[in-house]
């Protein structure tokens, strides 16, 4: 599943496709948070990473140009995508070229993207408000990992042209669940986790800027945000819900840790929030994996900690104790 290949195709692209007829907003109902592009310093060390330091259990995947990715996957199929260059003077597209142009072989993430079952009135809405969407792209028909040429494709998506945030954007759709290539009991087990991980409940992305990136998804149908604080890393900025989960756009708040990064690295995906089936099991899980003692703190998602992951991920990572929905607010 070769997102990050991709995205040189769709951030370059402007083809067109048949118009499809747009609602007055967004089924923004129908969109969930998918998946971010996270880069470690090599395949085998953001591995050891997740597996060993964190408890998550790590799915392999391909290497056809000297970039693996491997997964992260949670039982509500949300996830992480972990890529690594594997070889002297790999084949990079210009997507990767523009991730390493900033992290400079280093650990982080810029690229993310968001699920949704209705892609296409969603790209058309889109177009209506002044956004330039790419075409859209799907999975060959004989991708080695799809249920083959007569099935529908693995995957459909699109970017775009022009990104309508200061990080990179695109969104997403999948063939219904029943659709696999393999047997359901293989797709149950490779989303249970040591460390008790249930969902990716949350992205945070860091800008310069805030409410700029928060007029930016009300123009893309995405309302209700309010203001938000988060003193564990000295930003603030908005919670913007998206379907049962939450995006977190942030800027500094004063000196300290998200105005390191965004010094160092620019617009990012600062960090992400893991819903954990039990929070002790989990937090032991990551002391002992990083041979600390963390501290538990009330967050925005209700009991959580804060695993020391920025120098290993280039990310933060958050993990909190599961609860119902819990909106924005």
């Amino acid at each position: 599943m070769r997102f990050a290949s991709l995205l040189c195709g769709l951030v370059l692209a402007a083809g067109t496709t048949v118009p499809v007829a747009a609602s007055e907003a967004p089924a923004a109902q129908t969109t969930q948070i998918d998946h971010i592009l996270l880069w470690g310093r090599s395949i085998d060390q953001i591995n050891g990473v997740m597996s060993v330091k964190l408890g998550f259990q790590v799915l392999p995947g391909r290497d056809p140009n000297g970039v693996a990715n491997h997964f992260v996957r949670m039982p509500d199929r949300s996830y992480v995508e972990l890529l690594g260059i594997t070889q002297a003077n790999p084949k990079l597209d210009p997507g990767m070229d523009s991730d390493q142009a900033v992290l400079h072989g280093g650990p982080g993430s810029r690229s993310w993207g968001l699920r949704s079952s209705a892609l296409d009135q969603i790209r058309a809405f889109l177009q209506e408000q002044g956004f330039k969407p790419t075409q859209m792209f799907s999975a060959s028909p004989t991708d080695p990992d799809g249920a083959g040429p007569s099935k529908p494709p693995r995957w459909r998506l699109f970017a775009f042209t022009t990104q309508p945030l200061s990080t990179t954007l695109f969104i997403i759709d999948y063939p219904p669940e029943g659709l696999k290539p393999h047997p359901a009991i293989d797709d149950k087990v490779m989303r249970e986790h040591p460390n008790g991980a249930k969902e990716v409940s949350a992205f945070w992305l860091l800008s310069a800027n805030a409410d700029s990136e928060r007029k930016q998804f009300e123009r893309m149908g995405f309302a209700g945000s309010v203001p938000v604080r988060m003193p564990q890393v000295a930003a603030s900025g908005f919670c913007v819900p998206v379907g049962s989960k939450r995006i977190y756009v942030l800027q500094p708040d004063g000196a300290g840790t998200a105005a390191d990064a965004l010094h160092s690295g620019g617009p990012q995906v600062f960090g992400v929030s893991i819903g954990v089936e039990d929070l002790a099991l989990a937090k032991r899980r990551v002391e002992r994996g990083y041979e600390t003692t963390l501290a538990n703190y009330k967050g925005l998602m209700g009991d959580s900690f804060l695993a020391p992951t920025q120098n290993d991920l280039g990310v933060w990572m958050e993990f909190h104790a599961m609860a119902a929905d819990r909106p924005c607010g």
